[in-house]
């Protein structure tokens, strides 16, 4: 007998064949029993695919969203839950019963439960290297968390400062230094992004979104100058469990 698919859960992005929701989810429904549930990657050159996927993709309750769309797809969305309008960048979309596309921010979530536990009275200030749409769900946390950031970019932005900027002072000043970019991740595992390792200390702590691979070189330099280290994963567990609630609530 064929089984019949009732809930389909996917991933919205470009160039995600290594992605870490794929797998995680399927062993989720497989180890918890969650009969009926698939997740796919929903693999697109352009963000102008994305009607196509709704429309030709049925019993499809939810999805995730991953680099590049987490902003471009905000135009396509019904509504926004205040969060994520707030934040201006969505990585959770819940299909409703009408067929309704409501975006959700589960990222923001996920960063500060991540980052949470490492933090010491001393971190006060960080930076995030980054200004796309990862780097709104990291800034949104550090708000909540009462942590002051500035954001890095590789050109000039009103609200933020450029790498080459970034010296012993800056270190001096910002205990927390977060790499909202995709630079590093594999199969790229040599890249890092351009800041002066040096000033790393062990009163440093140096967060990469990134997991794959598990260690960058971004994490593996901040750690030879003594700083704590943490990578995505974590973070990505917790916001992917957030929105398994969004889905079903």
């Amino acid at each position: 007998m064929i089984e019949v698919v009732r809930k389909r859960f996917g991933l919205l992005g470009r160039n995600i064949h290594y992605s870490f929701s794929k797998g995680y989810f399927t062993d989720k429904f497989n180890s918890e029993n969650f009969e009926g549930c698939t997740y796919e990657n929903f693999d697109i050159p352009e963000i102008t695919a994305f009607p196509e996927i709704i429309k030709n993709t049925p019993n499809l309750k939810g999805l995730n969203v991953t680099i590049p769309y987490k902003e471009t797809v905000i135009p396509f969305l019904d509504k926004l839950s205040k969060k994520a309008e707030l934040i201006g960048a969505v990585n959770t979309i819940k299909i409703t019963k009408k067929g309704k596309l409501k975006g959700y921010n589960t990222d923001y979530y996920g960063f500060k439960k991540s980052l949470e536990p490492l933090l010491q009275p001393h971190h006060k200030k960080a930076l995030i290297l980054g200004t796309g749409g990862a780097s709104k769900g990291v800034a949104y946390a550090l708000d909540e968390l009462g942590i002051l950031y500035t954001f890095v970019s590789r050109e000039a932005k009103e609200n933020a400062i450029e790498y080459n900027r970034i010296n012993a002072t800056t270190f001096d000043n910002y205990q927390i230094i977060i790499n909202s970019t995709p630079v590093g991740t594999s199969p790229n595992i040599d890249a890092f992004p351009s800041i002066p390792y040096e000033y790393f200390t062990e009163k440093h702590i140096a967060f990469d979104l990134i997991y794959n691979p598990e260690e960058t070189q971004f994490l593996k330099n901040a750690k030879a100058r003594g700083a704590r280290i943490k990578n995505g994963l974590d973070m990505l567990i917790f916001q992917a469990e957030k929105a398994w609630a969004v889905w079903n609530k």
